[in-house]
């Protein structure tokens, strides 16, 4: 083969390669409004109006016959989600690894969760029931669509690339959030304007969520491909109990017991963090009696701060390295929850400057963790064990929002609530600490970048 030829079909192996990473970053921006305008903004508090319009005298409501404070059920219910994320994640990620057909998969699960947020439009009146159920597909299905989107990233970039290509597909997320809450911001300050009620507008912002989610998954569905076909014995056998499959995944991480470490880590920070995501807009309207215009301008600020400080951050690994880069984010975050704790009531200017800390380290610490785990996954296990660490991804952790409601119901203070969440920060800073990143990426297999 001649040079001109291999330089012919590099060239052009490079070029599908940056189609291929563009349509990635297109899931991103299609789901990231999800989390948003639905999780971070407009749910929480409006889910927990419409409980508490259902609770009885005492502040209780009673789903299953199970008495639940109405101010805990939003939380309860983001729990709940990774419970079923939990069964459904380990299968879909090893049919996806054993079948080679991640595409259809994610297309399924982006078309239900959009499908679930879209029906958000009905949740009015006393049908919190209603609210928990859509709750709980929506994340569910967010959750397994993010694991199989995440599992695109050791495919679609060469390790040199995977901050910056990660960072990339971050930013695109919060850019879309940030020109969807301006919109949502305009429907609801001016919602007498367009003849429709608070609560109306509430609905139509969280349904159209949902129809953004849907349209622009397109994108990604018709550039990403499917790489490799199993034979049926692999199909059959990638269609293993969910539980069952969680503990096979499990099993095969112990002969990489620092990928492990490293994942054990991650769940416990990125379980403070998507806990203080989902639960800000409740903390904010409910502790702080803040409205639900200064929420959104909060969100919206954060969303905006997260561009710049994912493409920063990715820049600061460059020279520091992902695991120091991480490290002090999560310093940084820390120090924003013990402010928050302290905040006084109807501060709005502290609330925004809360938002603005966590904005400026939020993509990067996500999109850092993500594209650090790429690099400890050993060849052929993408999918299988990026279900493992999607589980405590985009706010599907379940113990934090446990912790953060059991702390509500017992104390009846959201502000102990909280600060409860410090310690998923201090636990994982130390456990993180520990692992010895360089050794992880060579015993997976995988090839060492010079700055790591």
């Amino acid at each position: 083969m001649g040079t001109d030829t291999v330089r012919t079909a590099g060239s052009d192996e490079a070029a599908g390669r940056r189609r291929e990473q563009r349509g990635w970053y297109f899931y991103d921006w299609a789901c990231s409004v999800y989390s948003a305008s639905v999780l971070t903004v407009f749910l929480g508090p409006y889910l927990t109006s419409v409980a508490k319009e259902a609770a009885d005298a005492d502040g209780y409501v009673h789903p299953l016959g199970i008495p639940v404070r109405a101010g805990s059920f939003f939380a309860y219910s983001v729990s709940l989600s990774v419970v079923l994320a939990v069964v459904v994640m380990p299968l879909v990620g090893a049919a996806a690894d054993r079948t080679g057909r991640k595409k259809p998969l994610l297309g399924v699960t982006a078309y239900v969760g959009a499908t679930a947020t879209t029906g958000m439009f009905f949740l009015g009146g006393d049908r919190y029931l209603l609210g928990g159920v859509l709750l709980v597909v929506a994340n569910a299905s967010m959750s397994v669509g993010t694991m199989l989107y995440n599992s695109y990233l050791p495919q679609i970039a060469p390790p040199e690339e995977r901050d910056a290509v990660s960072s990339r597909g971050w930013a695109f997320g919060y850019a879309a959030g940030s020109l969807m809450l301006v919109v949502n911001l305009v429907l609801y300050l001016a919602h007498d304007s367009f003849g429709v009620s608070e609560s109306t507008a509430v609905r139509i912002c969280l349904a159209s969520a949902g129809v953004w989610w849907g349209g622009f998954a397109i994108i990604p569905l018709r550039r990403l491909r499917d790489r490799g076909q199993a034979e049926p014995a692999a199909v059959r056998e990638a269609t293993a109990p969910g539980l069952r499959q969680l503990a096979a995944t499990l099993r095969d991480m112990r002969r990489h017991p620092l990928t492990l470490s490293f994942l054990l880590a991650y769940l416990i920070y990125n379980d403070g963090i998507q806990t203080v995501i989902s639960q800000a807009s409740v903390y904010g309207s409910e502790e702080l009696g803040l409205g639900q215009s200064t929420l959104i301008g909060a969100v919206l600020l954060v969303q905006v701060l997260a561009i710049a400080g994912a493409l920063t951050m990715g820049r600061l690994a460059r020279t520091y390295g992902a695991k120091r880069t991480i490290l002090g984010s999560l310093v940084a975050w820390t120090l924003t929850l013990g402010a928050g704790y302290f905040l006084p009531a109807g501060a709005p200017v502290g609330f925004f400057l809360l938002a603005a800390a966590i904005g400026l380290v939020l993509g990067g610490s996500q999109a850092l963790s993500r594209s650090l785990f790429s690099h400890l996954v050993p060849p052929g296990k993408e999918a299988e064990y990026f279900s493992a660490y999607e589980m405590s991804d985009r706010g599907m952790s379940w113990l934090g929002p446990l912790l953060f409601g059991v702390t509500y119901q017992l104390t009846g203070s959201y502000r102990d609530a909280i600060i409860s969440l410090v310690a998923f920060f201090v636990v994982g800073f130390l456990l993180l600490a520990r692992v010895p990143v360089r050794r992880a990426i060579g015993a997976a297999g995988n090839p060492v970048p010079e700055k790591i």
